[in-house]
């Protein structure tokens, strides 16, 4: 037998800080606070040393969350009129694409593109 240890393979999770807002943010279908806990975490972070390829997650994770919230207000709103019902039940679709997106970026160590997008 062999006492070589086992290389890791490229894909093994990785426990970085926008991984962790990006976990919150998914954890908000469960929870809704995590989001508010996220966005929290993206402007203490962001304020703290950290890599280069981050600066993209922290900016694109705070305007997840102020946008998500303009469009609850836009879906509550147009909710009067029934068209509203459909954004509101969008939302969570696009905010859980946009965490999906920024997780995957976060395990690779890649800026996240397109920080000022409002979709995906």
């Amino acid at each position: 037998m062999s006492d070589q240890t086992p290389t890791r393979a490229g894909n093994d999770f990785e426990m970085n800080r926008p991984t962790i807002i990006s976990l919150l943010y998914l954890g908000a279908f469960l929870a809704g606070v995590t989001a508010l806990i996220a966005l929290i975490l993206s402007y203490i972070w962001r304020q703290e040393p950290h890599d280069s390829w981050e600066d993209s997650h922290y900016r694109y994770h705070i305007r997840t969350f102020w946008i998500g919230l303009l469009y609850f207000a836009i879906g509550a709103v147009l909710a009067f009129v029934l068209i509203g019902f459909l954004v509101l039940w969008a939302i969570p679709v696009w905010f859980a694409v946009r965490a999906v997106k920024a997780l995957l970026a976060a395990q690779k160590h890649e800026p996240i593109r397109q920080v000022d997008s409002w979709l995906f």
